[in-house]
This record gives C-alpha cells, structure tokens and sequence, in this order.
C-alpha cells in the first residue's frame, strides 16, 4: 500500500477533510478515484485487492485478430478489458470500419476513447450486464443472426452472453487479460486500521472481497470488518455483508456516485 498522497490546496469545501479512505481497486485503475478524494480534502490510500495482467494465453487472441471483420459487435467487459484488447489488436491491424463497439461503464468508455472509438454502445445509468441488455442495440430485433465479441478477462458473469444466445445471436468469447490476487504485506493496512486511521474502504469488485481474505487472513478480515465499506454495486455490497462487515453503504455506481456517497456521509 502507498502512503496517503498528499493533498492538493483545498477550497473552502473540502467535505473530506480529515478522512482517510483506502482505494482497492487495480492501481491501473486507481489513479482517477485517488484524485477527486484529494481534490474533496481526504487522504487516498491504495491497497489494491485484484491485480491484471496480460492473458498468460495470448493464442485465442492472436486467433480472433484474424477474424475481426467476421463480427459484427464487440463488446468490452471493462476498462482493462478495452485496453489490453485494444492495445493487443491495433499493434496487429486497425480496426474494422464495420465493427461497431460496446461497453458497460464511463471508464470504460473513456478507455475505448484514447483508441479512436466515439461512437460507443453503453447504457448512461445502471453500469451492469443488466442495463447493457436493455439498451435498444441489444434486443432480439438488433442482436437475431449476429455475431457477437466479447473481450473479457478470465471468467466473469455469463448474463450477456446467454442472453444474447437466447436472442438469436452467435456469441464468442476472448480473454484478453486476467486478474489475480495481489502479494501486499497486509501490516501495510492493518496498522492503521488498529490505530484507528482508516475511515472507509472502497471496494468496486466482489472479486476483490472474496481476496481480502486472502491476503489478509482470517485474523486479519476480522480486524477490519468494523471499518466502514462503500461498495458500488448491490452484488458487492452483498458480498461485504457476507464476509462479515458491519457497516455497508451501498453507492451509486462509477466514481460521481462514489463520490457523492462519500461526501454526503462524511460532509
């Protein structure tokens, strides 16, 4: 875990002053979240609980870059789905003109921005699988006779694809990158949190409960379930409840409804 970055001049609102919040999603996607906490006031400690990297299979990849322009929409899981995808493809060829792209998520759609894609399939509230099978784009009438991409990392939720099957297109999947559980020295946030410096956790992924276990033992899960944790989808929330935490605030999704939920409780 980093030291508590420090913190930039403060207006006269700085809601989180005084607080510090311990960020755990990836690093590669911390850096955003970090900011906007320091630009309110707080302390962001990164303690990331899943870590990406590469596919350790680059072949069904390497085998889809041949087969692009057979599809007709490709859809991206995340935004480290979209860049190491992304970075993958178009270090081997361009991008097909008739490829249309989606996604699920504001960061994501940023991601898929800085690789030329503005015109982007994705739902502009409830950032799930759920929302993404509701858009217009995806009913039986848009998706029958398709041929559907999706670029994911090593597992994950099978929701789109058995719809899209169920709806009459043809569905394949690539992993393009895969998550694993971190090797941090725990001491690096049990310390604090038994010092009482830790005000909140923010966790973004249920995969990511399921590690701190891991990483931490369970001695050490137990030390921290009084720590307050703001979970940004009812999945993960309902995750935190089961691995015991005490006190679970339930966001909105993305990081403007993280946000908001952090100020409106500590503000």
């Amino acid at each position: 875990m980093t030291a508590p970055d420090s913190a930039p001049a403060l207006s006269a609102n700085a809601p989180l002053r005084g607080r510090t919040l311990v960020v755990m999603r990836p690093r590669e996607q911390a850096a955003g979240l970090c900011e906007r906490i320091r630009a309110a006031g707080g302390h962001a400690l990164q303690f990331p609980v899943i870590a990406v990297g590469p596919a350790l299979d680059p072949a069904p990849l390497e085998e889809i870059v041949t087969r692009l322009d057979a599809f007709d929409l490709a859809f991206f899981v995340s935004p480290n789905a979209a860049n190491y995808a992304m970075q993958f493809i178009l270090a081997r060829r361009s991008w097909p003109a008739g490829l249309k792209v989606a996604t699920v998520g504001k960061g994501s759609e940023r991601v898929l921005a800085t690789y030329g894609c503005t015109a982007v399939i994705a739902p502009q509230q409830g950032f799930d699988s759920e929302a993404v099978i509701a858009l217009p784009e995806f009913s039986a009438a848009a998706v029958a006779g398709r041929k559907v991409l999706i670029l994911r990392g090593d597992g994950g939720r099978e929701l789109l694809a058995e719809t899209l099957r169920e709806r009459g297109a043809s569905v394949e999947y690539v992993t393009c990158y895969r998550r694993f559980c971190p090797k941090l020295d725990p001491r690096s946030l049990l310390e604090p949190v038994a010092r009482g410096e830790i005000d909140a956790l923010l966790l973004t992924s249920s995969e990511g409960v399921r590690n701190l276990e891991q990483m931490l033992g369970a001695d050490g899960l137990a030390a921290l379930r009084p720590v307050t944790v703001f979970a940004t989808h009812p999945r993960i929330a309902a995750q935190a409840r089961a691995a015991g935490f005490h006190a679970v605030v339930e966001t909105p999704a993305g990081d403007e409804g993280l946000m908001e939920a952090l100020v409106n409780h500590f503000g």
